[in-house]
Protein backbone atom coordinates (compact mmCIF):
# COMPACT_ATOMS: atom_id res chain seq x y z
CA UNK A 1 0.00 0.00 0.00
CA UNK A 2 1.48 3.40 -0.75
CA UNK A 3 0.35 6.56 0.75
CA UNK A 4 0.72 9.95 -0.84
CA UNK A 5 2.99 12.20 1.37
CA UNK A 6 0.98 14.42 3.88
CA UNK A 7 0.46 18.02 3.24
CA UNK A 8 -1.24 21.12 3.68
CA UNK A 9 -3.17 23.04 1.46
CA UNK A 10 -2.82 27.26 2.39
CA UNK A 11 -5.45 29.65 0.72
CA UNK A 12 -5.86 33.66 1.10
CA UNK A 13 -8.39 34.30 0.47
CA UNK A 14 -10.28 30.84 1.17
CA UNK A 15 -11.08 29.58 -2.15
CA UNK A 16 -7.26 30.61 -4.23
CA UNK A 17 -4.42 28.27 -3.21
CA UNK A 18 -1.00 30.47 -2.60
CA UNK A 19 0.94 27.27 -1.83
CA UNK A 20 1.30 24.09 -0.01
CA UNK A 21 3.87 22.64 2.72
CA UNK A 22 4.37 19.43 1.99
CA UNK A 23 5.67 16.63 4.79
CA UNK A 24 9.15 14.97 3.69
CA UNK A 25 10.02 11.68 4.84
CA UNK A 26 13.00 11.50 7.13
CA UNK A 27 13.66 8.42 9.88
CA UNK A 28 14.14 11.03 12.89
CA UNK A 29 14.06 14.29 11.81
CA UNK A 30 11.03 16.54 10.64
CA UNK A 31 11.42 17.84 7.48
CA UNK A 32 9.22 19.81 5.32
CA UNK A 33 9.02 21.44 1.29
CA UNK A 34 7.45 25.05 1.19
CA UNK A 35 6.09 24.95 -2.61
CA UNK A 36 3.57 27.32 -4.58
CA UNK A 37 0.72 27.31 -5.55
CA UNK A 38 1.83 25.00 -8.55
CA UNK A 39 3.47 22.31 -6.42
CA UNK A 40 6.81 23.57 -7.23
CA UNK A 41 9.03 22.95 -3.99
CA UNK A 42 10.48 27.34 -3.31
CA UNK A 43 11.62 26.25 0.00
CA UNK A 44 12.88 23.72 2.65
CA UNK A 45 11.75 23.60 6.11
CA UNK A 46 14.08 21.22 8.30
CA UNK A 47 13.90 20.76 12.29
CA UNK A 48 15.47 19.35 14.85
CA UNK A 49 15.81 15.50 16.84
CA UNK A 50 13.20 16.39 19.53
CA UNK A 51 15.47 14.34 21.88
CA UNK A 52 17.94 16.45 21.68
CA UNK A 53 15.76 20.02 22.30
CA UNK A 54 14.57 20.31 25.99
CA UNK A 55 14.46 23.40 28.14
CA UNK A 56 15.06 25.63 25.31
CA UNK A 57 14.26 26.99 21.53
CA UNK A 58 13.22 24.78 18.91
CA UNK A 59 14.36 25.68 15.75
CA UNK A 60 13.08 25.11 12.63
CA UNK A 61 15.54 26.37 10.11
CA UNK A 62 14.45 27.28 6.56
CA UNK A 63 16.61 26.87 3.62
CA UNK A 64 16.56 27.18 -0.09
CA UNK A 65 15.15 24.57 -2.39
CA UNK A 66 18.26 22.83 -2.53
CA UNK A 67 19.09 22.71 1.47
CA UNK A 68 22.45 24.15 1.60
CA UNK A 69 22.10 27.68 3.11
CA UNK A 70 20.17 28.80 5.89
CA UNK A 71 17.98 31.51 5.15
CA UNK A 72 15.47 32.34 8.25
CA UNK A 73 13.72 30.03 10.97
CA UNK A 74 10.42 29.48 12.44
CA UNK A 75 10.94 28.99 16.33
CA UNK A 76 8.81 27.48 18.45
CA UNK A 77 10.36 29.80 21.98
CA UNK A 78 11.07 28.51 25.62
CA UNK A 79 8.46 30.28 27.93
CA UNK A 80 9.75 28.79 31.33
CA UNK A 81 9.52 25.11 33.05
CA UNK A 82 5.90 26.50 35.13
CA UNK A 83 4.05 27.87 31.49
CA UNK A 84 5.55 24.99 29.24
CA UNK A 85 3.80 22.13 31.56
CA UNK A 86 0.71 23.75 33.05
CA UNK A 87 -0.21 25.88 30.38
CA UNK A 88 -1.34 24.86 26.74
CA UNK A 89 0.27 28.38 25.07
CA UNK A 90 3.39 28.83 23.01
CA UNK A 91 5.14 31.35 21.80
CA UNK A 92 6.38 31.34 18.17
CA UNK A 93 8.79 33.56 16.07
CA UNK A 94 9.33 33.70 12.03
CA UNK A 95 12.27 34.93 10.46
CA UNK A 96 12.78 35.50 6.70
CA UNK A 97 14.08 37.57 3.88
CA UNK A 98 12.44 41.03 3.22
CA UNK A 99 11.85 40.60 -0.09
CA UNK A 100 10.03 36.88 0.23
CA UNK A 101 6.90 37.09 -1.82
CA UNK A 102 4.01 37.41 0.14
CA UNK A 103 2.32 34.15 -0.73
CA UNK A 104 5.28 32.16 0.81
CA UNK A 105 5.10 34.18 3.60
CA UNK A 106 1.74 33.20 3.71
CA UNK A 107 2.50 29.83 3.62
CA UNK A 108 5.29 29.62 6.04
CA UNK A 109 2.17 31.42 8.80
CA UNK A 110 0.59 28.23 7.39
CA UNK A 111 4.20 26.18 8.39
CA UNK A 112 4.11 27.89 12.06
CA UNK A 113 0.82 26.46 12.49
CA UNK A 114 1.24 23.25 11.02
CA UNK A 115 4.27 22.46 12.95
CA UNK A 116 2.59 23.46 16.29
CA UNK A 117 -0.31 21.63 15.71
CA UNK A 118 2.06 18.41 14.61
CA UNK A 119 4.45 18.55 17.63
CA UNK A 120 3.36 21.09 20.79
CA UNK A 121 -0.26 20.49 20.86
CA UNK A 122 -1.20 18.58 24.21
CA UNK A 123 -3.55 15.65 23.29
CA UNK A 124 -5.88 14.20 25.84
CA UNK A 125 -9.48 14.84 27.58
CA UNK A 126 -7.83 17.37 29.79
CA UNK A 127 -6.91 19.55 26.79
CA UNK A 128 -9.08 19.30 24.42
CA UNK A 129 -11.06 22.16 22.82
CA UNK A 130 -12.63 23.11 19.16
CA UNK A 131 -10.64 22.74 16.35
CA UNK A 132 -11.12 25.39 13.46
CA UNK A 133 -9.70 22.34 11.05
CA UNK A 134 -13.11 20.59 11.52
Amino acid sequence: MCVSDPQMEVQAPPGTTVGFVKQDWHPFLPKFSIQGADGQTLLRLEGPCFACNCCGDVNFELKGKDGDQSIGRISKQWSGLLKEVFTDTDNFGIQFPMDLDVKIKAVLMGACFLIDFMFFEKVGEANQRSSVFS
